[in-house]
């Protein structure tokens, strides 16, 4: 870890344009969630289509807490724990699943859904374990430790970059009182989700309490945002390109068009999809 001064001016912060509260689910195995972006704000949020946080004591709970084993049709299996992150590319299909597996009593963790081009669907599925010891961290004047997931921040760049969306992931840690100053491109839509303490965006200071999600306004005369904490906070804040392309989802199915995704179903069905049977499929493994 490393100290950073500020190397980065924002001369106008994004606002918040709209709040947002995630919603209590679960997911095919009753791991209780929070569904943080919902299908809904996927054409306001494009490129990204879904974030889901997960945390609990209780040890029968589904992991930045705990670990997660990985294993996919793919032949690709490891492990992800505290700190480190799963970066898997569905494309043209892949059955994967997860299987939590609880360290001291606590898990907690993110599912991030980023829409590709159509141009990359039908790719092959790619997949990848960045353990805690290769996330770029620092921590900068204010005392504000950042991992930077995706993208870069303050001229610190992460393990992973991906072309078209460009995204950029940070996970911010504050003390109370402080603030973070963060660049973004003026073309990205972004969003900060607080889920521990509270921050005040902008300069206009909206409060976003724990549980909240922020959407941040787009203007190509602002340069960036500011958050504060009012209190020892965490939160996401991301950023994205856009792709402007149609989206059609059916469940785990997110392709362009109705007719794609009616043919994605049947090839499931038939075991095209990693070279997996129909009866694997009505198993416990899930389709991204």
């Amino acid at each position: 870890m490393t100290t950073h001064d500020p190397s980065s001016t924002v001369h106008r912060s994004r606002e918040v344009e709209r709040q947002v509260t995630g919603r209590s689910t679960s997911d095919g195995a009753g791991v209780r969630l929070t569904r943080v972006l919902t299908q809904d704000l996927q054409r306001r949020l494009d490129p990204f289509l879904l974030l889901d946080g997960f945390r609990s004591d209780d040890p029968d709970d589904y992991m930045a807490a705990g670990r997660i084993r990985h294993r996919n049709s793919g032949g690709h299996e490891g492990g992800v724990s505290a700190g480190g992150v799963q970066w898997m590319t569905a494309a043209s299909g892949v059955v994967h699943s997860e299987m939590p597996e609880q360290e001291n009593g606590a898990m907690q963790g993110f599912q991030l859904w980023l829409n590709l081009p159509a141009c990359d669907k039908m790719r092959a599925p790619t997949y990848r374990d960045i353990p805690a010891t290769e996330i770029s961290v620092f921590t900068d004047a204010e005392g504000v430790r950042v991992e930077v997931i995706a993208g870069e921040s303050r001229g610190v760049a992460s393990a992973v970059s991906k072309r078209v969306t460009e995204p950029v992931f940070l996970d911010l840690e504050f003390p109370a009182g402080r603030r973070y100053v963060a660049s973004l491109p003026a073309g990205h839509n972004a969003f900060a989700y607080v889920y521990e303490g509270a921050l005040r965006i902008g300069d206009r200071d909206v409060q976003i309490a724990e549980g909240g999600t922020g959407i941040l306004t787009m203007n190509p005369a602002v340069d960036g945002v500011v958050l504060t904490a009012t209190e020892p906070s965490r939160a996401l804040l991301l950023a994205g390109a856009p792709l402007g392309e149609p989206i059609v989802q059916y469940g785990p199915f997110v392709m362009n068009t109705a007719a794609e995704i009616w043919q994605a179903i049947e090839d499931a069905a038939a075991g095209r999809l990693g070279a997996v049977s129909a009866r694997n499929l009505a198993a416990r493994e899930e389709i991204q």
